[in-house]
């Protein structure tokens, strides 16, 4: 029964995502789930209840099982975290926690043993919002995803954890998996010594991405090193740099997209139009007037780096920064421990970041992670993971069929099931499958429906 329930309010997620309350009477009125009981609000609730018990045990069987399945890479795991706020402007305990004691305790973590950032207070403020909510209490979300895109696992922290703990958490909970050699792909924002070294314990590699802004001191001598670029994928160029000798060599690979290079270009015109439009006039501005033009193109790092300000004031349009900007235009440049992968092997693996990208964008889009106005940390949780398994029935769903989930669905919802009432009783009966239903169905291994649900023939006059 549980289990039915659970399944119930995952494939709400991805057919018609809204609250718990409306999910029993979708699933009472709008659909038909084989083996699935009448529901009310508690019951979703106490099942939700059980999802989080089980997780850990849930999130390792789904694992097996899908990789088994659909025959996933399971060497590279792709890492990334996002946020997502509530509507709710009030965080966690805010009446008798300071916070800035809890940002304390959770740096003390980061340096000792995990004792579990998921049993803390979930919902916190954070003023890097990746939503560009900082009114709005948080949490930071962690996927783990196969280059197939497929998510083997979600987690949930407070709002202001840092990335040291989420990275920590994460390659610990999958240390038991019994992954092959496991590279992890991570974004700039998992670039420190600190996670590097971590992610290289028990054999471990890594490949991540190097801030081309304020970038380090290995990675500026990368970038600037001469050597030929050699074509691979598309349109893809790479060149290998190594820095450093012995033990502290590091191996760097710089990626070119040509492409990417004529978007950035035209990304920089239209900000240098931008700035021109709002500097024009203003050496004739008061100062008070020029320092509130100033405070508000700060606020947008992108405009703030093209211009520069003379010694009276006055704004001028940085041709030297420009000069310095075209020569990023299209790259990007990543750092790794592994030897034995190509460049092209590395371009590509972080290339496959944008699936993961791909995956935040449906889980808060099409899968409705928010709005959310739960209030217990652990419903919160659990409703985080509820859209998980609804992101992996999406995603295996379209490996299996080489379909968009929104095409399945759409011809799937074809399908409908009708009552009739006859003098001889009363049945219901599904209307008859589709070409394009019959082909999903076989990609997705699962038998069609039967053709009749329910049975009821008039009772014998007395």
């Amino acid at each position: 029964m549980v289990e039915r329930i659970c399944f119930a309010l995952v494939a709400q997620r991805c057919l018609e995502p809204a609250s718990k309350l409306a999910a029993v009477r979708w699933a009472r009125e709008r659909v038909a789930l084989g083996d699935c009981p009448d529901f009310d609000d508690d019951a979703a609730y106490a099942a939700m209840d059980f999802l989080l018990a089980a997780l850990p045990d849930v999130a390792e069987r789904i694992f097996s099982t899908t990789s088994n399945l659909l025959n996933l890479s399971c060497d590279v795991i792709f890492v990334d975290t996002s946020s997502t706020y509530f509507e709710r402007d009030v965080a966690d305990g805010e009446a008798d926690l300071d916070l800035a004691k809890s940002a304390q305790e959770n740096a003390d973590v980061a340096e000792s043993e995990r004792s579990g950032p998921e049993e803390q207070a979930t919902r916190r403020f954070n003023k890097h919002s990746k939503d560009h909510r900082p009114d709005r209490p948080q949490i930071v979300l962690g996927m783990a995803v196969t280059a197939e895109g497929v998510p083997v696992r979600c987690w949930t922290f407070p709002g202001n954890t840092s990335d040291q703990v989420i990275i920590r958490t994460i390659k610990d909970d999958l240390a038991g998996w019994m992954l092959n050699r496991v590279v992890w792909v991570a974004d700039r924002g998992f670039n420190s010594v600190a996670n590097r070294a971590y992610l290289q314990r028990g054999g471990g590699h890594y490949v991540v991405a190097e801030k081309l802004r304020h970038a380090s001191g290995e990675a500026k001598e990368a970038l600037s090193r001469p050597g030929r670029y050699a074509s691979v994928a598309g349109n893809l160029s790479v060149k290998e740099v190594r820095v450093g000798e012995g033990a502290r060599a590091q191996r760097f690979v710089v990626c070119h997209n040509p492409e990417g290079a004529q978007r950035d270009q035209q990304v920089r015109a239209n900000l240098v139009a931008y700035l021109e439009t709002q500097i024009e006039g203003s050496d004739e501005w008061t100062k008070s007037k020029r320092d509130e033009l100033a405070g508000r193109l700060r606020t947008t790092p992108a405009l703030w780096r093209l211009v520069r300000r003379l010694g009276d004031g006055r704004f001028r349009i940085d041709k030297a920064a420009i000069a310095n900007e075209a020569k990023l235009d299209g790259k990007w440049l990543l750092r790794t421990s592994d030897d034995t992968l190509t460049p092209t092997d590395l371009a590509l693996a972080y290339k496959q970041l944008l699936e993961v990208e791909r995956g935040w964008r449906d889980l808060k889009g099409s899968l409705g992670l928010r709005p959310v106005f739960h209030h217990r940390e652990d419903r919160i949780r659990a409703h985080v993971q509820l859209c998980w398994l609804g992101l992996l029935l999406v995603r295996v769903i379209e490996n299996q069929t080489g379909d968009t989930w929104r095409n399945v669905r759409h011809e799937l919802d074809r399908m409908h099931l009708v009552t009739m009432e006859t003098s001889e009783g009363r049945v219901a009966q599904r209307s008859n499958t589709t070409p394009g239903q019959a082909e999903i169905f076989k990609s997705l291994d699962i038998a069609e429906p039967g053709r009749f649900l329910d049975f009821e023939v008039p009772r014998p006059l007395t």
